[in-house]
């Protein structure tokens, strides 16, 4: 049940938990595009708040940056600056026509709900039958799972090898029990917030590991970033070659929506198609975007990490998310904190990541499990392979140089395809 009785104390700790669980991947953004990382948190709490306006606050869901554009960012701030490096002022000024794209693809976010609303989300609804939307949520869990383990044996893109791999198992080891001890033995509020405890146990570990000479945590970046600093707002630029390569990708970002609310529905175990609605949760998705290209961020999406602290906690209460967005806003201008949050161990992260994406997964199972999805009928077996494999093996299919629909957007098109082809078996055995 959504807990909505905790003092303000204990919601600002669940939403503290929320910003630790969304700060990696939504910075990774920027720093992958050459857009400032501070205004991606600034946008990504933001766009959260205008979220649960469009949605009534109903919805616990954290919006974050978007994965999906940064090819099409790329290419784009590359083409618009004459091939410029980026970080240079020509790659800038080419950044700036890229939200301009950002901007038109919320807008078509926004055409895209008007949509929904006028042929109502049972018609939406009919395309995401159980027996799809169960193995997307899987997919959706199990396509970040090497983003957990990459964490932990990877360190700056290289592998690590010897006492070096083994030290960051042993600390990525020691957060998921202390995860466990959290989750399984404490009671009350302590319980509720394991990913926090998981973080502080793991990171004191590194630091003793780096007291013994195996150096774990670089605390350079504290010791660098200012107090406080302003994020570098920037104006967009519009151009119809950079709007053709960005405004698209809306289109694929709109069937990942699908599978993001229908994994939040399941976690909470309320129907956000039906209440608020679907075109709501559209429309606030596609309003928080073109706000962020308004002022130089990246497109904003929901989040799949916070969306596991939600099954991790069972806090559904929409007013921690809300802390949560509050919190990346002051994150965005104390630069400090910030510095300390990019000083956690990968290892650490990985911990938390593998039960995070893990139970993503497991409430896809819970989906088929709850409703009784038959798996002796091999039209639903089929199905539920076909997604799986297509979604988790890597499958691509390249709709122009800079678009690519894969992963679980793949398989939910290929899944709603094929239910809508295969017909429904007629005569049940008793």
């Amino acid at each position: 049940m959504e807990n909505t009785t905790h003092s303000a104390g204990k919601l600002c700790i669940l939403g503290i938990q929320h910003v630790f669980a969304m700060f990696g991947a939504t910075v990774l953004v920027p720093l992958l595009t050459g857009l400032d990382t501070s205004v991606a948190l600034f946008c990504a709490g933001v766009g959260t708040i205008i979220f649960h306006l469009f949605t009534g606050r109903k919805v616990p869901v954290f919006l974050g940056s978007s994965f999906a554009f940064i090819g099409a960012i790329q290419v784009t701030a590359s083409m618009m600056s004459g091939g410029a490096a980026i970080g240079t002022a020509e790659y800038m000024v080419g950044l700036r026509y890229a939200c301009g794209g950002i901007i038109v693809a919320g807008g078509l976010y926004v055409v895209l709900a008007l949509l929904v609303m006028v042929f109502g989300a049972d018609k939406i609804r009919s395309f995401f039958p159980p027996v799809v939307t169960g193995p997307v949520i899987i997919i959706i869990g199990m396509m970040l799972a090497p983003t957990a383990i990459n964490s932990i044996i990877l360190k700056d893109g290289v592998a690590l090898m010897g006492s070096a791999l083994w030290v960051n198992w042993a600390i990525a080891a020691i957060t998921i029990g202390t995860m466990f001890v959290v989750s399984i033995y404490m009671k009350g509020f302590f319980k509720m917030v394991p990913i926090l405890f998981g973080i502080a146990v793991g990171y004191l570990a590194a630091v003793i590991f780096n007291a013994c000479g195996f150096p774990v945590v670089d605390f350079t970046p504290v010791v660098e970033a200012p107090w406080v600093s302003a994020p570098k707002f920037f104006l967009p630029l519009f151009d119809w070659r950079a709007i053709a390569l960005i405004a698209p990708i809306a289109i694929v970002t709109f069937v990942e929506h699908i599978g993001d609310i229908s994994a939040n529905s399941a976690v909470v175990g309320k129907d956000f198609f039906q209440d608020p609605g679907l075109h709501r949760t559209l429309l606030g998705d596609g309003v928080a975007t073109m706000f962020a290209g308004c002022i130089g961020g990246p497109a904003n999406t929901t989040y799949s990490e916070n969306t596991g602290v939600l099954a991790a906690t069972r806090n559904y209460n929409p007013l921690t998310l809300e802390i949560a967005a509050v919190f990346a806003i002051c994150l965005s201008f104390f630069s400090k904190f910030g510095g300390f949050l990019s000083t956690l161990p990968g290892a650490v992260m990985g911990g938390i990541s593998i039960i995070l994406f893990g139970m993503i997964s497991a409430v896809g199972l819970r989906t088929l499990v709850e409703n009784q999805v038959d798996f002796k009928d091999s039209r639903n077996l089929m199905i539920v392979a076909v997604m799986l494999v297509l979604g988790l093996g890597g499958a691509v299919i390249q709709v122009s140089e800079q678009v690519a629909i894969s992963g679980y957007s793949l398989a939910a098109i290929i899944g709603i395809i094929l239910n809508k082809l295969l017909p429904e078996r007629i005569e049940k055995k008793d």
